[in-house]
């Protein structure tokens, strides 16, 4: 994996390995996908922070922004780490390995599931407010996080696009570990990541500015991302 482009650079102290703020990842992201440009293809992000890197990439190759809620299972004495993930419409991923080692059973990850699919159903509603949910079977799906450390999130999104069958699924992020860039290899169409740090740390550090993000910033994005385009 390459370094990032020189965009912003700048704004970043001497010797940073990453990115001047979100936008910035956008749009070299956007770099990368330019044979996209103008094509009936829906960039979507993972909230909140890869909403912002979503619609950095959205405007750079004028096609359409979304938003695909996909909230991490934890492990219910370390919510922390990702147990798995789940998606609003019921998609989900399970890291077995772990789930073993820690003795978590099925019947007990789908409870804790359960509960994050809820909250993800809400959370979408509340994101998306009135819009409707976006048509995906037959065009090029774009998923976008602002960086991925195990990957679970990104993982359930891709097995909820899939389900709508879309003819080409692609997984962008800034920054990811090179484990979970390996996984992701062999579940999307095309991946696209700029870089992969060993070892990797979190995903913050690779940022100069990396603000939380609320909703209302989420819903102000996906406003501007939903207005026609000239």
């Amino acid at each position: 994996m390459g370094g990032p482009h020189a965009s912003g650079a700048q704004n970043v102290p001497a010797g940073f390995q990453g990115f001047v703020d979100r936008r910035d990842a956008g749009r070299q992201l956007a770099d990368l996908l330019c044979s996209y440009r103008g094509q009936d293809a829906l960039v979507m992000g993972i909230p909140r922070g890869g909403v912002a890197v979503a619609a950095a990439v959205s405007r750079s190759l004028g096609v359409d922004l979304d938003v695909l809620v996909s909230r991490k299972v934890g492990v219910p004495i370390q919510p922390e780490l990702a147990l798995g993930a789940v998606t609003a419409d019921g998609a989900q991923f399970m890291n077995q390995a772990l789930a073993r080692e820690l003795g978590v059973s099925r019947w007990m990850f789908r409870v804790l599931a359960d509960e994050q699919r809820a909250e993800a159903r809400r959370c979408e509603q509340r994101l998306r407010r009135r819009r409707p949910a976006p048509h995906l079977a037959g065009r090029t799906v774009i998923l976008v996080d602002d960086g991925l450390a195990t990957g679970a999130t990104m993982r359930a999104a891709i097995r909820s696009v899939r389900q709508a069958g879309p003819a080409r699924l692609v997984v962008a992020v800034p920054v990811a570990a090179q484990p979970t860039c390996e996984a992701l290899r062999a579940e999307a169409d095309e991946l696209i990541c700029l870089l992969a740090p060993h070892p990797f740390f979190a995903v913050g550090v690779h940022y100069a500015d990396f603000p939380p993000i609320d909703d209302d910033q989420v819903q102000r994005l996906l406003a501007e991302g939903a207005r026609p385009r000239a």
